[in-house]
C-alpha cells in the first residue's frame, strides 16, 4: 500500500511539474520581463539580501525567474556571489564563488554552472542567502522541485541559511505533497508580494525560521 501511495505521489508531482512548466512557456516575454523586475525589487529591498555577504543562487533558465538580474544586482552591491555545480555520479553540488558570466559553461542539465578552473569553493557559508529553484511553492513554503533532490541535500546540511525561493503568482499552490526530508524556503517572493513562510509555519506548530 505504500508503495502505490508513494507511486501516486510521484505521478501527481510530474503531472504539476508539467503543469507548471506550461505555464511558464506560456508567459510573453514581455510580461516574464516586468513579473522578473517587480520579483528583483522586491528580493533586494528585503533587509536580509541587504544585509548579507553571499548571495547563493542557480543560473536561471528560460522557463524560470531571472537570477541573472539578480546576480548582476549583487555584483553591483558589492556582494560576493556563489553558484553551484553538480558533482557527476552523486546527488550532491558544491558552490562556487563566480566574479563574472564568464566564469560560467553549461553543466548538468543544460544549466549554467561555474568553471572549477577558473573559480574558488565557497568553504565557509556565513551572512548568506540561498535563491532556492522551484517550478511551484505553497503557501507554507514547500516547494515543487525537478525531482532531483540537490537542493534538500545541500540545505539538510546547512539548516541556517537563509532560504529565498522566487515564484510567480500563477505558480503557487495553497499546500503541495512533501516528504519529511524536503527543506521548505523561509520567504517566497513573487512579482506581488512578500511572505514570510518561515513565519507561517512556525505558527502552525512547525518548525520554521523563528520557530527553532
Amino acid at each position: 500500500m505504500d508503495k502505490e501511495v508513494s507511486f501516486d505521489i510521484r505521478e501527481q508531482k510530474n503531472a504539476l511539474r508539467e503543469k507548471y512548466k506550461q505555464i511558464r512557456k506560456e508567459m510573453t516575454e514581455d510580461m516574464k520581463k516586468i513579473r522578473d523586475e517587480k520579483i528583483l525589487y522586491k528580493l533586494t529591498s528585503l533587509p536580509v539580501y541587504k544585509n548579507c555577504e553571499t548571495v547563493l543562487t542557480y543560473v536561471s533558465t528560460p522557463i524560470e525567474v531571472d537570477t541573472r538580474m539578480l546576480i548582476a544586482k549583487a555584483f553591483a552591491d558589492g556582494k560576493k556571489v556563489a553558484v553551484p555545480m553538480c558533482i557527476k555520479g552523486t546527488r550532491n553540488m558544491e558552490f562556487y564563488l563566480i566574479n563574472s558570466f564568464d566564469e560560467l559553461e553549461e553543466g548538468s542539465f543544460s544549466v549554467l554552472e561555474p568553471v572549477p578552473e577558473k573559480c574558488v569553493p565557497l568553504k565557509k557559508i556565513y551572512k548568506a542567502i540561498c535563491i532556492v529553484p522551484a517550478l511551484a511553492y505553497d503557501r507554507y513554503g514547500y516547494r515543487l522541485g525537478y525531482g532531483k533532490g540537490y537542493y534538500d541535500r545541500f540545505l539538510s546540511a546547512h539548516k541556517n541559511i537563509f532560504k529565498i525561493g522566487l515564484g510567480y503568482c500563477c505558480c503557487t499552490e495553497t499546500k503541495l505533497n512533501h516528504g519529511r526530508y524536503d527543506i521548505p524556503v523561509d520567504f517566497l517572493v513573487t512579482e506581488k508580494y512578500v511572505k514570510n513562510v518561515g513565519e507561517r509555519r512556525s505558527s502552525n506548530g512547525a518548525k520554521g525560521i523563528y520557530g527553532r
